[in-house]
């Protein structure tokens, strides 16, 4: 594709990661409660959820849903609602210093994986996004469905590393919450983050999309 193009995609699509989101409280609150390591396992759920939603926006669901008021509201409702029972769980689990110290079992992982891939794929707001966002970047002259796989693969490697970034960055802050009544701060925060994103998300106005 244009490397013009490619370059502008790239820079909005950053500028659009870098703003702190539901995904990005996910993963920073998994990696101080149970370090780094927990980014093997919420990285590459962030990786699937996105390559799911843009891909699933380009093949027109999300034109469906700018659509359709009603469909936009109960997608918007779901992921809201999970938001909101992942927020309630974090603020209600009791902290665990073993499991800190000496990583997480394969279940854990699986649901640490399960949980960033459901956040960051079942986002209405996101969905559409990417089918107003996407098509400017387009050459009609060029092959679409190679510019699509050069998109989805530039937003997909973006979005994981970014989430490499917090899950580092958060997993290092760790260190610093060794006791039970900072893990059990740390807990709340995150999940009264989580809790704030999911009411966010509830109130979001299909028009502003």
């Amino acid at each position: 594709m244009d490397p013009t193009l490619w370059l502008a995609f790239t820079a909005a699509s950053a500028f659009m990661l870098a703003i702190p989101g539901p995904t990005v409280m996910l993963v920073a609150s998994y990696a101080m409660v149970r370090g780094r390591e927990s980014g093997w396992a919420t990285v590459p759920g962030v990786a699937l959820g996105d390559l799911v939603a843009m891909t699933v926006s380009l093949l027109g669901a999300g034109a469906i849903l700018a659509a359709s008021a009603d469909l936009f509201t109960v997608m918007k409702l779901a992921g809201a609602g999970y938001l909101l029972w992942l927020g309630v769980q974090l603020w209600r689990s009791k902290p665990e210093l073993a499991s800190v110290q000496v990583g997480t079992g394969r279940r854990d992982k699986l649901r640490m994986f399960s949980n960033a891939f459901v956040v960051t794929a079942l986002n209405p707001k996101g969905i559409v996004f990417f089918v107003a966002f996407v098509p400017q970047f387009f050459d009609p002259a060029r092959p679409i469905v190679m510019q699509c796989v050069i998109l989805i693969a530039t937003f997909v490697i973006l979005g994981a590393l970014n989430a490499v970034f917090w899950a580092v960055m958060a997993g290092t802050m760790q260190n610093r919450f060794s006791s039970p009544r900072a893990l059990r701060i740390v807990n709340r925060l995150g999940g009264s983050a989580m809790i704030g994103a999911g009411l966010l998300t509830a109130l979001t106005r299909r028009s502003a999309v």
